[in-house]
Order: C-alpha cells, then structure tokens, then sequence
C-alpha cells in the first residue's frame, strides 16, 4: 500500500469535494488532489460537452502552466470523441489507461507530445487516463495526469494502486460535479422563471416598463458599493453570491402581484383615467337636452345660450382638471358647484351633471387614484406575498418572499400591508424600499407625474429618513452608490 495515502486524506478529499459550492473551484479542486496524490508533474481535466471531451483545467509545474482556474483555455478546441486519442478512448469504453512511456506506446496517436516537446524541451512520459462517470453511469469527464515523479523528481510509471485510489476520488468528483451542474441548472431555470414573470409585469402597462429592471440596477450598483467598503474594512456588511442572489431575485420578483391588479388602475394617467369620456358626451347630451327645451320654448334663447356657454367651458375645464398636477381652491370649487348642478333627463330623473365617483376623481389632490383605487394597487404587495409562497422555495431561496413582500413597509410603522416597525424588516428589504422609492421618483415613464432628478430624489430620501420611515445606514450607503456608480 502506498503509504501517504492513508485513509484520514481519502476522507479528507471526500469531505472537501463534497463541501465546494464553487464550480471553477471544485474542478481546480480534482486535478490538484489527483496530482498531490499521485506526484504527478501535469494534469489536464476535460468535461464532456456537446459530444466531445472540453479543456477545463491544464495544469504543468515545470512548464508553470496553470489554465482554467488561472487562465483561459477557451482558445483550446475540443477533443472529438474517435478512439485513436487516449482521452476519447477512456471516455467511450470507460476504461482506465496507464501508460508507462507514450513514446514506446502505438496503440494511440501520440504525436502531439513528441511534436511539442522538442520545442518547449519538456518530456511527456508516463500518463494515467481516468474517466469520470457519476452515480447513474453518466460520462462527466475525463481526467489525464501526466509523468508521476519519486521522491528525487525522476518520472516513473504510476503505481498500479493510484488506479484504485483515483476512481474513488473520480467517482466522488463525478457525483459532485454532477450535483453541483444540477443545482445550476435549477437555478437557471428560477432565473429564467423570474424573468419571465418581470417581464409580464413590466410589459403588463406601458407606464413602469422598466421599473424592475431599474430597480434590479441600482440593487446590483449597492451590493457591489457596499462589498467593495466591505474589502476595504470599512464596514461589516457583506453579500456573498447566495445572499446577492437572493435579494436580486426578490427585487425582480417584488412586483409580481402587479399581475393581478386591473389594467384601469394600473393604467389610471390621469384623474378620470376612462371616465372622462362619458363626463364630455354626458355634456353633449346635456346640451341636446337644454337645446330641445329652447326649440320648445320651454326656456329663452338667453337661457340655452347661457347653458351651452357653461356646458362648453365645463368640457374644457373638466379636461384641464384630469390633467392638473396639483388642484387650485377654483378648481376645488368648480367641482363642487357642478356635483351640485342637478339635470332631468328624458325619463324625467333627476341627475347630478357628474357622479359621485366622478366628482372624487376629479378631487383628487396629488397622483391619479381614488382612495379606494389606492387600496387597491397596494394589494400588490399581499398578492406578491401570496404568489411567491406557493413556490417551494429551496433553502438557499428561503429569504426571496419576505424580502420582496415587505418593499413597502417603513420602520416607523407607517407603511404596508402589515405596518411593521424597524425591528421586524430585514435590512435586504429596507434596501429594496429604497432603491423602489428612487426609482419611482427619477422614473420618466410615468404620465401622471413628472419625474424628478437624481439629487432630488435622493433629497426626497433623505428627507424620509428624518420623518423616520427609512434606514439612515442605507440611504447614505445608496446615496454613495449612486453617486460613485461610474468609479466602482
């Protein structure tokens, strides 16, 4: 038995592969303990992609290569799948190749090496070839290590046992690469859900169509702000990939409830938003009527005059109104006075010139929505809670749902939909609320507002923090970001 393989480093080497979440890493990870173990001077690692045999990982300590975990190999071309290379034909009949000396072997093509040697003065001797298959037989890749040395650096044949030990380590290798492609994998496709879904919502109304990706950007600028102080020391808050991960699949998916509110609320630009309509043929209407009581003489010429006087400067002030961005006490008292004006119409009811919902529209003071309407759209965040919780989230995904359900609470209690205080919203959230409240400030896509510039908003920000609604920490943190976003 080959004594420094001993049992505590096969677990050891068991344990690490298995621990590695980084997948550059864990193929780095392979071919280094395939070396260590067999004192081996090169090694190359392959994975089996796209019918042929891939360079990842190319290591040789002479020659001080070090491609793949240090440099790219992609310039590297594939392997074909034809038996006469020795890698190809590990790969198809799953065999283990030892070669004692390449040059005094012809049963495969060998001609690279004894071609590249004589100009980098290296000498390609013994080679043990390795397939890596996974638990349910599947080829993941193939594993070549070149020239084993004894303990003076001369190149000896590989022992007969590292064939044993290096399956082992193969195997292992070949299952975690496997698991570790699978979560990729199911992460990809949560990735591509997700963006399926921002998608809908956004191209659901042409008034916020960039709104999550916005608002995804300036997460992803803080994230990278607030690591690069954290490098620096200066602060102790740190996103690693999964919590990074997490908080930017929150912020894509924080609007997802959208998808469930009516299109006449979410498209609501203006005050009456579809009502208006019906108020203007409402007053052609009237007019017909007033006209009809001229011709009949049941009023004079100076009354139907008089009328369709008012009826006419009533269209065009109710027009000027629905568009208003902020109302006057005239304006205020013009829609009073027409709720008040009362008409009979041809079936001899009596009739405000504009509904109760009409004249409440028209009343409105700041945004387009009635307070009942305003309810409405910030459902949203219950139906995102909603939503997101009949996805089986896995453990490392645990966080997305409260993250994007609580983008609109304030830590004095104030915000919604359950009026948490600071010491129940996560800080991934407070981060979210800001950057949602910025983006919906400096957006240009709003029609029912003008938007602001970025010093403003920052200012509106800040202005938050003194009525207590937002993190101090976080809108300086974001306020740097923005500001140094081009320096990063």
């Amino acid at each position: 038995m080959i004594d420094k393989i001993n049992l505590n480093k096969m677990l050891d080497i068991g344990v690490a592969l298995t621990k590695e979440k980084n997948y550059d890493k864990l193929l780095s990870l392979i071919i280094s303990v395939s070396m260590d173990i067999t004192s081996s001077d090169a090694g190359t690692l392959y994975m089996y992609e796209n019918n042929a045999l891939n360079f990842k990982i190319m290591k040789n300590n002479t020659l001080r290569i070090n491609l793949g975990e240090n440099g790219d190999v992609s310039g590297l071309p594939p392997v074909p799948l034809e038996e006469g290379n020795v890698c190809a034909y590990s790969a198809i009949n799953r065999k283990i190749i030892n070669i004692p000396d390449v040059y005094n072997y012809n049963k495969f093509d060998f001609s690279g090496p004894r071609n590249y040697d004589p100009i980098t003065g290296y000498r390609t001797k013994s080679m043990l070839v390795i397939p890596l298959e996974n638990h349910e037989n599947e080829l993941i890749g193939v594993l070549q290590l070149i020239n084993s040395l004894d303990s003076n650096g001369n190149i000896i044949p590989f022992n007969k046992e590292y064939e044993y030990i290096l399956m082992a380590i193969a195997s292992q290798a070949a299952i975690s690469i496997s698991n570790m492609k699978y979560n990729q994998e199911v992460k990809a496709l949560l990735h591509s859900i997700v963006s399926v879904f921002a998608t809908a919502v956004d191209a659901r109304t042409p008034y916020n169509s960039c709104h999550t990706s916005n608002v995804s950007k300036y997460i992803e600028i803080l994230i990278d702000y607030i690591n690069k102080k954290y490098c620096k020391g200066e602060i102790d808050i740190y996103f690693d990939e999964n919590r990074r991960e997490q908080l930017i699949l929150a912020t894509m998916l924080h609007d997802i409830g959208k998808l469930i509110i009516p299109l006449e609320i979410m498209n609501k630009e203006t005050r009456l938003g579809n009502r208006l309509d019906t108020i203007l043929n409402r007053f052609d209407y009237l007019a017909s009527l007033w006209y009809i009581d001229f011709l009949e003489r049941r009023i004079s010429k100076n009354q139907w005059e008089s009328e369709k006087d008012f009826l006419t400067k009533a269209k065009q002030r109710v027009q000027d109104i629905n568009t208003a961005v902020c109302l006057t006490d005239d304006d205020i008292a013009f829609v009073n006075n027409l709720a008040d004006k009362i008409y009979t119409d041809a079936d001899g009811n009596s009739k405000s010139y504009i509904t109760s919902q009409e004249k409440e529209c028209l009343l409105i003071i700041s945004g387009t929505l009635t307070d009942n309407e305003r309810e409405i759209m910030k459902t949203h965040v219950n139906f995102t809670e909603q939503l997101l919780t009949k996805i089986n989230m896995i453990d490392n995904f645990k966080n997305i749902t409260l993250w994007a359900s609580l983008h609109h609470e304030y830590l004095d209690g104030t915000g919604y939909p359950k009026q948490l205080t600071a010491k129940d919203i996560p800080f991934e959230a407070r981060i979210l609320a800001v950057a949602d409240i910025y983006e919906a400030l400096t957006a240009v896509d709003r029609p029912y507002k003008k938007s602001v510039s970025s010093d403003d908003a920052l200012k509106i920000l800040f202005s938050m923090v003194d009525d207590g609604k937002l993190d101090k920490n976080v809108v300086n943190l974001f306020n740097d970001s923005i500001k140094n976003r081009h320096i990063i």
